[in-house]
């Protein structure tokens, strides 16, 4: 038995029930990393254990991978890969673009995927076909656009600061090329393309938990996702994602290298 929109959905609602009371309350913050800045909230590890527990109980025999605790059964045919608060810096600062993300693979493939912002009220969900979004204008399937070609494009990144090195300067080639650049979406950016509003992301050292759940949402509302050399994303790296084959064929010139 494989899940269903209605279980994707008490996923994300009981994630809710443990980020939303926390948002914007300046709450407890724990650094993860020695040397630099990687936060981690009580929000996330309490939204990540409320997950496991309904999947555990629910769906026994898949494994799962996520953010804040242990792997569980990578070997198996399905698995669940959570990242309970994606943009856990907005979180903190109290900019609403962090999300819940909640992918579901089968055979090592994303299949199915959801991102929930639960201060604004919108959902994503990729249901194995087809794209949605739910919000408070409504309910509707989504997909990309095609905007032609690089130079007409709005691309969004995280932060050019993430980028170091090579990877910076194979970024800022495309940064050069594109007509409007804008900065700090996180895995909001991922739907706003799947949406048809952006056209490119590109963003690199990504973890799988980053991008398991947002890999279907774009590719069933029509658009393209890789790895820079043109790879499948599952297992995270750098990444780019287009609307369209031509705008991803521009962008991949110039990352790769080729």
């Amino acid at each position: 038995m494989l899940p269903d929109r209605d279980f994707f959905d008490a996923l994300a609602a009981a994630a809710k029930a443990e980020t939303l009371p926390r948002f914007r309350t300046g709450l407890s913050v724990v650094n993860k990393l020695m040397g630099g800045f990687d936060p981690v909230t009580e929000g996330d590890r309490a939204a990540e254990t409320a997950i496991r527990s309904l999947i555990a109980e629910r769906f026994p025999e898949h494994g799962i991978l996520g953010e804040e605790h242990e792997n569980v059964g990578l070997d198996r045919e399905h698995i669940w890969v959570i990242d309970p608060i994606d943009g856990t810096r907005a979180f903190i600062s109290g900019l609403p673009v962090w999300g819940t993300l909640i992918g579901f693979q089968s055979n090592g493939r994303a299949a199915m995927g959801m991102m929930d912002q639960p201060f604004i009220g919108e959902r994503y969900f990729a249901d194995g076909t087809r794209a949605w979004y739910s919000g408070p204008d409504g309910e509707r399937q989504i997909s990309v656009r095609d905007c032609g070609s690089l130079a007409d494009a709005t691309l969004f990144t995280t932060s050019p600061h993430i980028f170091g090195g090579e990877d910076l300067a194979k970024y800022q080639a495309v940064e050069d090329r594109v007509r409007l650049f804008r900065y700090g979406c996180d895995c909001y950016a991922y739907v706003l393309l799947a949406s048809g509003h952006i056209d490119i992301v590109v963003e690199n050292n990504l973890k799988p938990y980053d991008v398991g759940a947002l890999i279907p949402i774009i590719e069933q509302a029509g658009g393209i996702i890789t790895t820079w050399d043109g790879g499948r994303p599952e297992n995270g790296g750098n990444i780019l994602a287009a609307g369209s084959k031509a705008v991803h064929a521009e962008a991949m010139k110039l990352l790769s290298g080729k």
